[in-house]
């Protein structure tokens, strides 16, 4: 396989900051707001990737857990990002009380949360089974053994993600801050650290006969009946989430297990490239991020009226998306370059400093515009078809990105490998 090309150092490559930070103008704040939080993502997305190449003796031991992971990690984003836009919503409307009894904003989002989190786990795992025999990937992990991972690690790692949710959002209201700029970079963030490690746990359920097979038995059980008596529940904004959400996180899983299709497909360029597996977790988390920054602004502004459902953005959508671009620029060098010395650090090989950076903001370019595209018109399409865009819009965002965002990060490194 050709090398990457080394590319050579000039200023031309990178903007300055000062100009770059020059155009956001009275955004500036608010950029800053997200451009940290942002930088927190990308952080320790880059130690969930750093995890994921370090448990590659589990995933060759269970043929076809690959595929599931990147979709059980935009699971939790997608769940728990959800929430924390919904509760957004309800800060800013006045809605938002600091209770989890039951008919309360707050006890009613949990309570939806944690149902769609276990509901979809199993879900995923038949989705995830259904794609390694269409494809044929050869010795796969059994259906049962894959709903028991995905149970148990979801169960794990929603835990974590829930309770880190609700924190930020009463840190958030405590301090004033907009949710909107938080939620959907902390959220995802915590969704890769958390997710992996949770999924290489649950694999220790397994091979222990009867046992195992009655830990599955009861952890499907249970997140089948959790689920079924959310649908039906007597509490009706608990029963509308469930309801608006199940479809949209099921397409979304399906859509996420077809980008594990792809990393498993192109397992040799990662192997030989280990520091772009590194990068992998990072590269699709930022996009999601991004794109959940814009749905979640848009979805508050059409809840308050401030934004209007039109077919093409507004002058203010269109700041915010000036927003994004400039924040993108500067969280994609932060990917490329830190996954290189990650892969540094943990002695594996990388095509090189700038190459990294190249392939990060060449394959970032192109997810970027997908997912501006998708935050936009995912969020007015909610709108117009009468359901929650808070519900809607980021797990729309981050599951296409997932699949999206890993094919184009391999078309950019195969395009910096041929040129």
């Amino acid at each position: 396989m050709p090398r990457f090309p080394r590319l050579p150092r000039g200023r031309q490559l990178v903007p300055s900051p000062r100009r770059l930070w020059s155009v956001l103008g009275p955004d500036a704040r608010s950029a800053g707001q997200s451009l940290a939080a942002l930088a927190v993502n990308s952080s320790t997305s880059l130690v969930a990737g750093a995890v994921l190449g370090s448990i590659t003796g589990t995933l060759d031991e269970y043929p076809g857990l690959l595929v599931m992971v990147p979709a059980a990690i935009g699971l939790r984003g997608n769940v728990f990002s959800a929430l924390g836009s919904r509760l957004s919503t309800s800060v800013h409307t006045g809605e938002y009380r600091p209770s989890l009894r039951r008919e309360t904003v707050l006890g009613d989002n949990a309570s939806a949360s944690i149902a769609l989190s276990l509901l979809l786990a199993v879900v995923l795992a038949l989705v995830a089974k259904a794609v390694t025999v269409a494809f044929g990937i050869e010795g796969a992990v059994s259906v049962f053994d894959l709903a028991t991972i995905s149970v148990l690690g979801g169960a794990l790692a929603s835990a974590v993600v829930l309770a880190a949710t609700l924190g930020l959002v009463s840190l958030a209201v405590r301090q004033d801050w907009d949710l909107d700029n938080l939620v959907a970079p902390v959220v995802s963030t915590l969704g890769d650290v958390v997710t992996v490690p949770a999924l290489w746990l649950a694999t220790f359920a397994l091979g222990h006969g009867s046992i195992s097979t009655g830990i599955g038995g009861a952890l499907v059980a249970l997140a089948v009946g959790l689920g079924v008596r959310a649908w039906f529940s007597d509490r009706s904004r608990l029963r509308r989430i469930v309801r608006e959400s199940v479809p949209v996180l099921a397409v979304a899983a399906t859509l996420s297990t077809l980008a594990g299709l792809v990393l498993q497909q192109q397992f040799e360029i990662l192997d030989e490239f280990p520091a772009l597996l590194v990068l992998q977790p990072a590269f699709v988390s930022s996009a999601g991020a991004l794109g959940g920054l814009l749905s979640a602004s848009l979805a508050t502004g059409l809840h308050l009226g401030t934004v209007e459902p039109a077919g093409l953005p507004s002058k203010r959508v269109r700041r915010d998306i000036r927003v994004i671009a400039a924040l993108a620029v500067a969280v994609y060098a932060l990917n490329g370059l830190g996954a290189n010395a990650v892969a540094h650090w943990l002695g594996v090989a990388s095509p090189g400093a700038w190459s990294m950076l190249a392939a990060a903001w060449l394959g970032g370019a192109a997810a970027v515009a997908f997912v501006v595209a998708v935050a936009y018109y995912g969020t007015i399409a909610a709108v117009r078809l009468r359901v929650d865009p808070d519900s809607y819009g980021i797990p729309v965002v981050t599951s296409s990105v997932d699949f999206v965002g890993s094919v184009a990060l391999i078309v950019a490194v195969t395009v910096l490998a041929i040129t």
